[in-house]
């Protein structure tokens, strides 16, 4: 019986963030310490004292069991957050996550453009996924044929919404760097040839471009959640090559088949 109970508890432990799992998975002995978190696929379904880490910038808690939010509301240095395959269906504690940037909510239980009002006034939201065709991750308001544009209306700094560019929004500066660029390449020529100009200097250094690491742990972080995306997008390549060529041969057998048939 005692166990039994033990094994009970320590289940319940695992299902619940405590400060011993947030101290095993981070190294950090301080709770304010931890900038960046990931949680994914653990069962959680109690935040516990997920409240305390409250200098977090990146937490990643897809693939649990979360109902209530109500421990992220302090958070208000939060910039990425991905809540991505829970239970939630009630978002109002992100309203004080001010700073919240990009937010992935794809694979709940959101009913209706009601339950977004709430992060309205998050001002530097611009990357929000209701829904993900990569993995079929959706929610009940994505049925509603006008959400998109209704979404987009009610956050109108949205950069991307569902893992596409907001057509317009975002642009100005590729466009303006696009422009500049031909500008100087017309310039450059005068009745078909290139003119050389012995005394132009370049406009920036010819290392200005070159991507350097450094000890900083938020670029270390940005790095490898690029290095996490490449992969994911190495996976998304291998099985599009299966399947097509998986077509490819259907098709293939189909096409002699008619003709031994004829």
């Amino acid at each position: 019986m005692d166990s039994k109970r033990e094994k009970d508890q320590q289940d319940a432990d695992c299902e619940k963030i405590t400060a011993v799992l947030l101290k095993s998975r981070t190294g950090e002995f301080d709770l304010e310490s931890i900038l960046f978190l990931k949680l994914r696929g653990l069962g959680i379904c109690d935040l516990g004292c997920i409240g305390e880490c409250v200098n977090l910038e990146r937490l990643d808690l897809s693939g649990n069991n979360i109902t209530n939010l109500a421990p992220l509301a302090s958070l208000r240095l939060l910039s990425v957050l991905n809540l991505s395959a829970n239970r939630i269906s009630n978002l109002e504690p992100l309203r004080n996550c001010e700073n919240l940037q990009n937010l992935n909510v794809a694979g709940n239980s959101i009913f209706s453009i009601e339950n977004l009002h709430c992060l309205v006034s998050l001002r530097k939201l611009e990357n929000f996924r209701l829904k993900d065709n990569t993995y079929n991750y959706t929610n009940p308001v994505c049925r509603n044929s006008s959400y998109r544009s209704v979404v987009l209306e009610m956050f109108p700094n949205m950069k991307v919404l569902d893992g596409e560019r907001v057509v317009g929004r975002g642009s100005d500066l590729y466009q303006l760097c696009k422009d500049i660029d031909d500008t100087i390449k017309a310039g450059s020529y005068k009745n078909g040839q290139l003119v050389e100009h012995p005394n132009c200097k370049p406009w920036v250094e010819d290392a200005y471009w070159e991507i350097k690491r450094s000890n900083n742990a938020i670029i270390d972080e940005a790095y490898k959640q690029f290095n996490d995306v490449l992969h994911e997008c190495r996976l998304l390549n291998n099985r599009a090559s299966h399947v097509i060529s998986q077509t490819e041969k259907s098709m293939s057998l189909k096409k002699q088949s008619k003709q031994y048939a004829i």
